[in-house]
């Protein structure tokens, strides 16, 4: 399917402001999808590059891009996997095999990967960026009609999982974005009350 996108603009290109009540709206329903009720059809390969460019318009502070992706898909998401299973299962852990549903079950997933680089930028500031990525991503998908659900457990911390992976030193998962179709649509989870949460600064 071909790109719906607007064409990338050119480096320094004028990009005026302007209101954009549709997107407000998307972000006062937003919901996540819980992964395990994630299933065919996903994005194509076309829409997931479409995907992958909204991700990457994050901020980035220093233009660092102190992260990449890796996607999980068809056989090689399977083997993935597989491999992340005997991990959990010589290490004589059930709980942490019964886990891998919510990475076994979408038929796609993307690992956003913080990898920050040495610079003036604090690693802080470099991680934040990655956050910000997966956030990108998730409503990204959302928005194309797709299921999405930001995911991390066990194998995002766990060190033989991250040679799996194929992390270098330096590297941590931020996420694995799991995506699909929903096979019911989410139920609206409790939302923090704000009123306790929001100070205003005074000298």
């Amino acid at each position: 399917m071909p790109s719906t996108l607007p064409p990338a603009p050119d480096f320094g290109a004028a990009l005026p402001l302007a209101a954009a009540p549709e997107v407000l709206r998307f972000l006062a329903l937003r919901r996540s999808t819980s992964a395990v009720t994630l299933a065919e059809p996903a994005p194509g390969a076309d829409q997931l590059a479409d995907l992958l460019r909204l991700a990457a318009r994050a901020p980035d502070h220093g233009k660092l891009t102190p992260w990449r992706f890796v996607v999980l898909e068809g056989a090689g998401k399977a083997a993935f996997a597989a491999r992340l299973e005997a991990v959990a299962q010589a290490q004589g852990d059930a709980k942490r095999v019964a886990k891998l549903a919510k990475l076994k079950i979408p038929p796609l997933g993307v690992v956003v990967v913080s990898s920050p680089k040495p610079s003036e930028i604090p690693e802080w500031e470099q991680v934040l960026s990655a956050g910000a990525v997966c956030t990108n991503l998730v409503a990204g998908t959302l928005a194309m009609g797709f299921g999405a659900n930001w995911i991390t457990d066990w194998y995002s911390y766990d060190a033989e999982a991250a040679a799996v992976l194929g992390l270098e030193a330096g590297e941590r998962v931020a996420g694995f974005v799991m995506i699909g179709t929903p096979r019911e649509p989410p139920l609206e989870r409790e939302r923090p009350v704000l009123a306790p949460l929001v100070t205003r600064w005074t000298p």
